[in-house]
């Protein structure tokens, strides 16, 4: 079995997280490294997406990633045999969110040099990663077609940070009651400027889209 390295992190010692979450974009814009907070529910096939995605940027920039979980190993083991990219467990302790110092003490563990971007899995939950700036650019989330269209009405907060949604698993939209477009008017009503793409993670449908928003996103961090 693959062997990867599992750094335990601790809770933020930090009062005011915002303030540490704006020092570690600034330090990142230093070096040049784009940092993704990709969150979502559990099941939602955020793994099965990122290997999609990474598989088809990572010709083109260098990208690591750090897996975030309560326990295990398996998604960042999953992670590095599919694409061969850095991947690295982050065990939060029983915590359900990353914060920003938590989040650097995972990215002291990843190799940065040269690196073009950093995406953080964050633990699935749909509630607490939200409350959280980690210190990301950007914050993504894929909401799944059987999840229903109506998430964003039930989680206002989630899709109201989120500059990205991938809509997953349109693949099965004919067996769920599902509306795309009714679901785009609801994120739209929480965050008219997030931008969605619908995707199926199994297949690759839609994935280009992600990859193309993402490289254009770390171009423009970079310049």
């Amino acid at each position: 079995m693959t062997d990867v390295r599992v750094i335990e992190i601790k809770k933020s010692v930090f009062a005011d997280n915002n303030e540490d979450a704006a020092r570690l974009r600034s330090e990142l814009k230093g070096r040049g490294t784009y940092l993704l907070n990709l969150m979502s529910s559990p099941g939602s096939g955020k793994t099965t997406t990122l290997i999609q995605l990474i598989n088809r940027i990572k010709d083109k920039i260098k990208v690591a990633v750090m897996e975030a979980d309560i326990d295990s190993d398996v998604d960042a083991i999953k992670i590095k045999d599919a694409t061969g990219i850095e991947s690295i467990q982050l065990h939060t302790g029983g915590m359900c969110h990353l914060d920003a110092e938590m989040t650097r003490q995972g990215l002291d563990n990843v190799s940065l040099d040269g690196t073009d971007l950093v995406i953080l899995e964050n633990v699935g939950n749909l509630v607490c990663p939200a409350e959280f700036d980690t210190g990301a650019v950007r914050n993504a989330m894929i909401l799944s077609v059987p999840e229903g269209h109506d998430k964003p009405l039930k989680y206002p907060l989630m899709f109201s940070v989120c500059d990205l949604v991938i809509v997953n698993k349109i693949d099965v939209m004919p067996y769920f009651d599902f509306d795309l477009d009714k679901c785009s008017e609801y994120v739209h009503m929480r965050n008219p400027k997030a931008r969605i793409i619908p995707i199926c993670a199994k297949t690759g449908e839609g994935v280009d889209a992600v990859a193309d928003w993402l490289l254009e996103e770390v171009y423009n961090w970079k310049h």
